[in-house]
């Protein structure tokens, strides 16, 4: 099986790492090389200065897109949960893949903000809420719902476990549409076989 990167966005707290996570654990333990870059883990350490503007959140998702291809191109199953809210930098990922040939999907983790800030795992709504936390995406600065995403998942009304097994059908599907792609393209060899 080939490598590929499964990028989860959605608002804060709605799950994307709790689904990401899971998966990782069922993926080692069928002996799969898998990675979870998650937002939180990952930019202190390619994004540490970079803020949370517009143009810095692109940043900050171009430079996490652009690790997951590297390690996906090298058969690891890439697991990105990051909020990435803008579509044009989450299509910028998907475009980077695509030219390198490197399989990519989309999971809108599609929780509504009400259930999310219910969950509030970090606290950042009722900081936002008080005033004290400035530009948290789905309160005072935008998500743009993805138009693309190869599946959605509503962890308000779907079990991690059911979630696990969507994005491993996924997987799956990704793998074996990388396979014929694969196959369609491979040179034929002198008896006309690739």
């Amino acid at each position: 099986m080939t490598g590929a990167t499964l990028w989860l966005t959605g608002l804060p707290s709605a799950g994307k790492s709790t689904i990401a996570h899971a998966v990782a654990e069922r993926l080692a333990e069928r002996g799969r090389r898998v990675q979870v870059l998650d937002g939180d883990e990952v930019r202190p350490h390619l994004s540490a200065g970079l803020g949370y503007t517009r143009e810095a959140r692109d940043i900050n998702v171009s430079r996490i897109g652009w690790v997951a291809r590297l390690l996906a191109g090298h058969d690891v199953v890439v697991l990105v949960p990051v909020i990435a809210p803008y579509a044009g930098a989450r299509q910028g990922v998907r475009d980077d893949h695509t030219r390198a040939g490197v399989p990519y999907a989309e999971i809108f983790v599609s929780t509504s903000l009400e259930v999310a800030e219910q969950r509030d795992v970090k606290g950042l709504y009722a900081k936002a809420r008080r005033g004290e936390l400035a530009g948290l995406t789905g309160v005072d600065d935008p998500y743009e719902r993805p138009q693309t995403a190869e599946l959605e998942i509503d962890t308000a009304t779907v079990s991690l476990d059911r979630a696990v097994d969507a994005v491993l059908e996924l997987l799956d599907q990704v793998a074996a549409d990388a396979d014929r792609r694969s196959k369609a393209t491979a040179p034929l060899t002198a008896g006309g076989r690739p």
